[in-house]
């Protein structure tokens, strides 16, 4: 409760009444932005960032296709491949922890998805084994530099053992699943496959609760906004398929939160908005309390997409906020929302029957975060949520027994006890440093 009293006090100080005290600790962030990137490992970004739980000596994965294996190797190259990422493949990649399968599923999956979409970039030169490839601070200039000048997290754990679109459910709700009934909650039960059935054209599919429900009740502000354009991944978990378009009216993989019956129910469906008004709000120094940022497939780094136009779009949008007013109450949080096939050495802590996937690139950037700090806390995008009902919610969490609308999700996520607390990665009693502006196509 104290928590969510400090949040009034500081939202009555922004609205220019006196006597009032200046916002404290976490409630100095008045605006969180997700932005959701797509399909990278850490090993593969920061896999030799010095100081981080990067590629450890001697890794050599088996390749099926010869009987040798593969160290990890510098790649440069901005067109990656990658591996297939279902829950299935998780576990092949996994392989009871011998952590050998990578290589062997990306041909697997190549030589399925090449034979039926020849005409993909990624098939013009199949290479397997560049799911052993890792970038340098010259091949993601920018990203390394938000991790030397603010926070990256070396344990940051996709929050499911499988694809897209758990993760990006996991990302707005602490879960994933089907419902028999989406009016009635508790008819929802757990899947890690192909939780949007569109049983119905008229009736959204997910019935659970999500954080936009915390939100709507307590007059937080959000928006969700989507880069159309066409879809970053595969529809159905696939490594390889033919492109389909991406539109903010549409419940997509990658804009979710249309087919939640609550966001319907609180006539919220005009908050899920194109990238363009994320623009227009960030001039304007007018950011909602609550931002997710979800790309189109040119800017997703997935492949086919280029490294070099991921993080030109990421730039992108950073600069515009640290260019806002807005920029000194802000914390950004930058994330891939799975493995993409592409090894990590890290076998993921098992929280429950849905999680944890393997290590995603994970940063803070704000100006409040530690400079230059590696956070090696197990996280996961669970701890988003932590952080959101922390800082406009008095802690109120995504739980059936207390949020008011029960549903029968296995775990409450923001409160496992292996999941840290991203509030450690923030100095509140600095002042808000300057924004480092960065070249969205930086040279060399």
């Amino acid at each position: 409760m104290g928590s969510l009293l400090t949040a009034l006090f500081a939202a009555a100080a922004l609205a220019g009444h006196p006597h009032t005290p200046a916002p404290t600790g976490i409630h100095k962030i008045q605006h969180v932005i997700v932005i959701m990137q797509e399909n990278r490992s850490f090993d593969q970004y920061f896999g030799t960032y010095p100081g981080a739980n990067g590629l450890p000596a001697g890794v050599c994965v088996p390749d099926p296709a010869n009987g040798q294996c593969v160290a990890p190797f510098h790649d440069p190259n901005d067109l990656n491949h990658g591996g297939p990422h279902s829950a299935d493949a998780f576990v092949a990649d996994l392989n009871g922890g011998k952590l050998d399968g990578f290589i062997g599923q990306a041909e697997m999956g190549g030589k399925k998805g090449c034979k039926q979409h020849p005409d993909n970039p990624i098939c013009g030169s199949p290479n397997a084994h560049d799911v052993m490839g890792y970038k340098t601070a010259q091949d993601i200039p920018n990203y390394w530099a938000y991790a030397k000048n603010f926070v990256l997290q070396d344990r940051m754990f996709e929050p499911d053992a499988s694809w897209s679109l758990p993760s990006h459910l996991f990302m707005v709700s602490g879960w994933s699943a089907t419902c028999s009934n989406p009016l009635d909650a508790t008819t929802c039960t757990s899947t890690l496959g192909k939780p949007d059935t569109e049983a119905s054209p008229t009736q959204p599919d997910y019935g659970w609760t999500d954080v936009t429900y915390l939100l709507h009740k307590n007059h937080v502000s959000w928006r969700y906004y989507v880069d159309q354009g066409t879809q970053p991944d595969c529809d159905d978990d696939a490594m390889v398929c033919g492109s389909k378009p991406q539109k903010v009216g549409t419940p997509e993989i990658w804009n979710p939160l249309p087919d939640f019956v609550t966001v319907h129910q609180d006539n919220e469906v005009g908050n899920i908005q194109p990238i363009s008004k994320f623009s227009e709000a960030a001039r304007s120094n007018s950011l909602p309390a609550v931002t997710w940022i979800a790309p189109s497939n040119k800017y997703s780094e997935h492949p086919p997409g280029l490294v070099s136009d991921g993080q030109y779009r990421v730039t992108s949008l950073i600069d515009a906020v640290m260019r806002s007013k807005n920029w000194s109450s802000t914390a950004i949080f930058l994330a891939w929302d799975d493995w993409g096939g592409f090894y990590d050495h890290v076998i993921p802590p098992k929280v429950d029957g849905n999680g944890y996937g393997f290590r995603v690139p994970g940063l803070l950037i704000s100006p409040y975060a530690r400079r230059g700090v590696i956070d090696h806390q197990t996280l996961s995008f669970d701890a988003y949520l932590k952080f959101i009902e922390d800082d406009f919610l008095g802690g109120q969490r995504l739980d059936p027994s207390t949020d008011g609308r029960p549903d029968p999700r296995p775990t409450v996520r923001e409160s496992v006890p292996q999941l840290g607390d991203l509030q450690r990665e923030f100095d509140f009693s600095q002042p808000p440093r300057p924004p480092l502006i960065l070249p969205p196509r930086p040279t060399g």
